[in-house]
Order: structure tokens, then C-alpha cells, then sequence
């Protein structure tokens, strides 16, 4: 019987999707018709040996349009509140900046929040804040185009939440994102996996992954490329 992601709790799936391989996991797409997952380049981890995994929970933002006043006199916290009250075990956040160029969406504290919730890490199209800070929180990975002291109260702010939001992409202009899609970043970039084909792609990727362990461990041990490539299929 098919493996289906309804058999696996979520915290299950993220365990065998962190062990992919951002370019393994581009060739089981690519095979499968999807060739366009690939986020803009620039965004990727900020620390580039690790590794992040998890169902997207979304976020929409953009300039502040209020008035200094307007803000200062609102006070308003509820747009973070409205993130983490959606955060669940083994989920990424995942941010639209709306094309704000320089302030820092969230940062080490909120990080620490959004993590003690449950969120493996947040993929920003956009900057972060805190490099230090950000670098030693255990098990998070922020996905991002860099870092900025520059404060976003005032200056940007979350418009929606749980919506489909539409990222930058490498290959294509934009690539969609849907609340439960599954995000997957390493060093050489993240991909947003379709949730209603994640099953699939999981298990070629996962078969990938086999093929090129095995090539690498008979290449160590001394096997010639020709030999392992006939063997394994992989180059």
C-alpha cells in the first residue's frame, strides 16, 4: 500500500524531510513536472551548515502606512500574537516582505517565541535581525537575504496571516506558497514542496538519497567513478 502522510505525524515527516538534500530534492521535483519550487537564491540559511524542514505557516507584510501618531497611539501587538497563536510543532514561518528593502522582520527574542512554540525556524524574503543572537538558538534555522539593525515598528508590519502568499523564485518570478505546504532549505537554497505531492517527492527524494549514499561510500572505499555511476545512476 502507498505511504501516505496521513500514516506519520508531522514532527515523523519533518525528521525524514530534514535529512534531504536541497539539490536531491530539486531532481525528484523536476522529474516529477515541477521545476519551478526553488525560492530566489538570495534567500537561504544564514548560517550555511544547517538545515530547516517543516509545513509553512504563512505571513503577508508590508510598509506601515500609518502615521507615527497613528501607530504610537494604536500600540499594536496583535500582529505578532496572530503568528504565534498559529505556530505548531514542526511548522516554518514563512514571510512576504510586500518589497520592503531594510528593516529586520522579527529577530532573536521573537525567534526564541516562535521556537519555544514549536516552529523549526522562518524563511524571510527579506532581512532579519540579531546575527548573534539568531546564531545560538538551538534547533531554528532562519532562512533569510541577511540581517539589519534597522527596527520594522513603524516601518512594516503583518497584514495577514495563513494566507497564500506568493515568494520570489529562481527559475519562475514568483512561487506560491500555501499554509501546509512543506519548506525545505539547506545551503544551496530552499524549496517549497506543493503540500498534495509532498508524499511523492518525499519518497523519490528519499530514494535519491540512497542512491548517492551508496556511490559514496564505494567511491571511498575505492571503486572507480565508472563502476559506482553504473551501479548507482548517480552524477
Amino acid at each position: 500500500m502507498a505511504e501516505s502522510e496521513k500514516d506519520y505525524s508531522i514532527l515523523e515527516l519533518q525528521a525524514r524531510w530534514n535529512r534531504i538534500r536541497i539539490a536531491n530534492l530539486y531532481d525528484a521535483l523536476d522529474s516529477m513536472g515541477y521545476p519551478n519550487q526553488c525560492l530566489d537564491l538570495g534567500i537561504r540559511p544564514l548560517f550555511p551548515e544547517q538545515h530547516l524542514a517543516g509545513k509553512a505557516v504563512t505571513v503577508r507584510g508590508g510598509r506601515d502606512p500609518r502615521t507615527r501618531e497613528e501607530i504610537d497611539a494604536e500600540k499594536d501587538t496583535a500582529t505578532f500574537t496572530a503568528v504565534k497563536d498559529l505556530v505548531y510543532p514542526g511548522c516554518v514561518i514563512v514571510i512576504d516582505g510586500g518589497g520592503e528593502p531594510w528593516t529586520g522582520k522579527f529577530g532573536e527574542m521573537t525567534s526564541w517565541n516562535l521556537k519555544q512554540a514549536g516552529a523549526k525556524g522562518i524563511v524571510i524574503d527579506g532581512f532579519i535581525r540579531d546575527y548573534l543572537g539568531l546564531k545560538v538558538i538551538p534547533d531554528y534555522t532562519v532562512c533569510a537575504r541577511g540581517t539589519s539593525p534597522i527596527e520594522s515598528y513603524r516601518r512594516w508590519r503583518i497584514h495577514a496571516t495563513n494566507v497564500t502568499i506568493a515568494m520570489p523564485g529562481t527559475l519562475t518570478s514568483q512561487v506560491t506558497v500555501r499554509p501546509g505546504d512543506w519548506i525545505v532549505g539547506g545551503p544551496d537554497g530552499v524549496i517549497v514542496v506543493p503540500q498534495e505531492i509532498a508524499m511523492e517527492a518525499l519518497i523519490k527524494a528519499e530514494e535519491i538519497e540512497e542512491r548517492e549514499q551508496g556511490m559514496r561510500i564505494d567511491l571511498a572505499a575505492g571503486m572507480s567513478f565508472e563502476e559506482a555511476y553504473k551501479k548507482w545512476g548517480r552524477a
